[in-house]
């Protein structure tokens, strides 16, 4: 089961991209007011999506860590931690790229993407820890209080534009977009949620495996 698993996921994710990106590029219309510019959503959109998937993912493993000392949860709490980081740097640099086609500038102090750059630099700045902290149980439990902290940025991100506007566009809706845009941009979310699964998958059993080896190694004989 874990094998055909392991095999469909990413051909799954594959062909939903390849699908999706095919409507985005040709048979979805260009927006009204942006022109075609606009059709860097559909990656842009679902690798943010991801991003703060992740992030919730690596808090709520975390929170389970604390309370349960679960290795298997500190494992998926690294493995999501990382991915976060990767997809959210990939949505900013395409937020960039589409701001400089749509505002004429490739950053600007916006509440969203303020609070979007905050969240990932702190997540890797999670990551770091990491890496730095050698002794398995110091390094969970620090790494987990500070995944948990972080997360609280995560309705920050979701909910910036409405709470304090900006020129991030707000979230879209069934009602004011194309059947096609919609229909074409649902396609890029499943089909990069379906690869973040996939890649969740495999980082966390390099994860586990590790911990699992380093919790096996016997204590270092101290030096007389």
């Amino acid at each position: 089961m874990k094998r055909a698993i392991d095999f469909g996921l990413p051909l799954l994710a594959i062909a939903g991209i390849v699908v999706g990106e095919i409507m985005g590029l040709w048979i979805a219309p260009a927006e009204r007011h942006m022109g075609d510019v606009y059709r860097i959503i559909y990656v842009h959109v679902p690798a943010a999506w991801v991003a703060l998937l992740s992030f919730l993912i690596a808090a709520a493993a975390s929170f389970t860590f604390l309370f349960k000392t679960s290795w298997a949860a500190d494992a998926l709490a690294e493995a999501a931690g990382e991915l976060g980081v990767l997809f959210g740097t990939v949505a900013y640099i395409l937020g960039a790229i589409w701001g400089k086609g749509t505002w004429g500038v490739w950053w600007t102090p916006d509440p969203k993407l303020t609070a979007m750059a905050i969240l990932v630099f702190g997540f890797a700045g999670y990551i770091a820890l990491r890496n730095l902290t050698e002794e398995p149980e110091r390094r969970a439990a620090w790494s987990a209080v500070v995944a948990i902290i972080l997360a609280a940025g995560i309705p920050i991100v979701w909910f910036a534009v409405r709470w304090w506007g900006g020129l991030h566009q707000n979230q879209s809706t069934r009602d004011s977009m194309n059947v096609f845009m919609g229909a074409t941009l649902g396609i890029n979310v499943l089909a990069f949620t379906l690869l973040f699964v996939w890649f969740l998958r495999m980082r966390y059993r390099v994860a586990k495996a590790k911990i699992d080896e380093e919790l096996s190694e016997p204590p270092e004989q101290e030096l007389a």
